[in-house]
């Protein structure tokens, strides 16, 4: 395989390779490269979705609140304050969310027949056709990006990054400041082991 260009994240390890204030501080170009390539991709992800939402005409605080109600075990439906919990609001800030954007027609708010005290969320036809077109365009971006890997290569990625994933979602155990435990399974053999 060729040689690839030099990336942003090449010239940030070039940097800081070195560099007296890191003296006497541990520093892995590997380490470095690998996160700040996935900080560069995270940031292009999270750019992208905020301009696909602009581009159907939703702000991006609009599709994430639609997003979390599309997709859940109840499509389109949840309680405001579940809403807020999902979404780290206040109940006033979620309360002044759904207000606009039940002025633009994208949801509106329901009583429970049974229990008029009991309030809902619901997704509006247009709502959910703007929540989808926003979908449509994440998803041809997300599978542009990952279109230079072949299929092979994406597995091995899915795979590594699931191991970094479990090894976050399972959290540090520490012990006389070192760790512990770990997902890493003792007879690895590489990145591109099957």
């Amino acid at each position: 395989m060729p040689a690839l260009p030099e990336d942003a994240a090449d010239r940030h390890v070039a940097r800081w390779r070195g560099h007296w204030v890191l003296e006497n501080q541990p520093y892995d170009d590997t380490v470095e490269a690998v996160v700040t390539r996935m900080g560069s991709i995270m940031r292009h992800l999270r750019d992208h979705k905020k301009s696909a939402a602009v581009s159907v005409g939703l702000e991006s605080h609009e599709y994430e609140t639609l997003h979390a109600l599309m997709i859940r075990d109840t499509p389109g439906t949840a309680s405001p304050t579940t809403l807020a919990d999902e979404l780290g609001l206040s109940p006033a800030g979620m309360s002044g969310r759904l207000e606009s954007m039940e002025r633009s027609g994208y949801v509106r708010r329901t009583t429970d027949p049974g229990d008029r005290r009991r309030l809902g969320v619901e997704a509006t036809a247009e709502g959910i056709d703007l929540w989808r077109r926003t979908m449509a365009a994440r998803g041809s971006e997300e599978e542009r990006i990952l279109g230079s890997l072949t299929a092979r290569e994406q597995a091995t990625l899915s795979r590594l990054l699931k191991r970094i994933a479990l090894d976050i979602e399972a959290g540090p155990t520490v012990a006389d400041g070192q760790r512990t435990r770990s997902t890493r399974p003792s007879s690895q053999t590489g990145p591109s082991d099957s």
